[in-house]
């Protein structure tokens, strides 16, 4: 891979994990404001290190390794870091089976945002499909049906990873609707929970979202390096946003949106690279970044327009 096309994919998984986090950011830091000083403090620096490197870091291996069981843990991180061909060779074997699972899991994660998820409706068509919510679980079910039906011809093991893909979304979904309910009383104080509690239900929070960015990585790329290194200052950068910039962020409607469209996108890639379809890996960078800026200044016109429709 030249520099060119790392730049690309690493300024990808940037955006991407950045994007995709931004109900992370907005979770932690309503929660925050629940806690005491020294509380907040510790989770905002060992918070970050968990995060990051606890969570972003090792998953990334531990998928790898679950459809590389051949490969020893310790000699595929070792492995991995020194470039070894056969570790490489090994992991695009395995792809499909990686590629068709994360591919289920995001496409099945945008339609839940779809028909599902209170939204501010950035396109036509989104409202309708939000008032047919009951369509969902016919939708995705058809939709994992007709993968295994194919990937049965074409790998059964590529068949497995789409059903696993939906397994997976089900229980993290599961996750975070609880999550949601205890969040709504953390913030309404309807809960006498210690700090030390709160800080374990972020850090339960941060896993959750974490499999999201992770899976949708592998859409830019198979070299765990470079997603560490993306998901890593992705990460960072939604601390940062934690911290300082969470009531600005808000105000940008429509960043939810191109976040649930990027990863509609990716998972199509995911699916049509787990069929053996050639795509070069500077589409998703670009695609992502063309959806999100779409959605960005969209956002940016909205806040220009809203003022001027309020004086009227």
């Amino acid at each position: 891979m030249d520099i060119l096309s790392i730049i690309l994919v690493v300024g990808g998984l940037v955006l991407f994990e950045t994007i995709t986090s931004i109900d992370n950011a907005i979770i932690n830091a309503e929660v925050l404001t629940t806690m005491s000083e020294r509380a907040r403090k510790w989770f905002l620096t060992w918070g970050l290190f968990i995060a990051v490197f606890a969570l972003r870091g090792l998953l990334p291996f531990i998928i790898v390794w679950a459809v590389n069981p051949s490969l020893n843990p310790i000699e595929l991180v070792t492995a991995t870091f020194s470039g070894d061909p056969a570790v490489k060779e090994s992991i695009e074997a395995s792809a499909p089976v990686l590629l068709s699972g994360g591919g289920i899991f995001l496409v099945f994660l945008f339609f839940h945002w779809l028909f599902l998820e209170p939204k501010n409706f950035g396109l036509k068509g989104e409202k309708f499909f939000y008032t047919q919510g009951v369509w969902f679980y016919a939708v995705v079910s058809i939709i994992l049906a007709t993968v295994v039906w194919f990937g049965l011809k074409t790998d059964p093991l590529m068949a497995f990873g789409a059903v696993v893909g939906s397994t997976a979304f089900f229980i993290t979904h599961g996750f975070k609707e609880n999550a949601a309910k205890a969040e709504e009383e953390l913030i309404k104080n309807k809960t006498s929970k210690s700090d030390w509690s709160k800080i374990l239900y972020l850090e339960a929070i941060d896993a959750t979202f974490s499999i999201d960015g992770v899976l949708g990585a592998f859409a830019f790329t198979l070299s765990v390096p470079l997603i560490l290194i993306g998901n890593g200052i992705g990460a960072f950068i939604v601390r940062e946003f934690t911290i300082r910039n969470i009531e600005r962020i808000k105000k940008y409607a429509y960043l939810k949106n191109g976040a649930m469209y990027s990863v509609f996108f990716l998972g199509i890639i995911m699916l049509m690279h787990s069929f053996h379809v050639d795509i070069p890996e500077w589409v998703s960078p670009l695609v992502t970044a063309g959806v999100v800026g779409f959605f960005f200044l969209k956002s940016r016109r909205e806040m220009v327009v809203a003022p001027v429709k309020a004086k009227k």
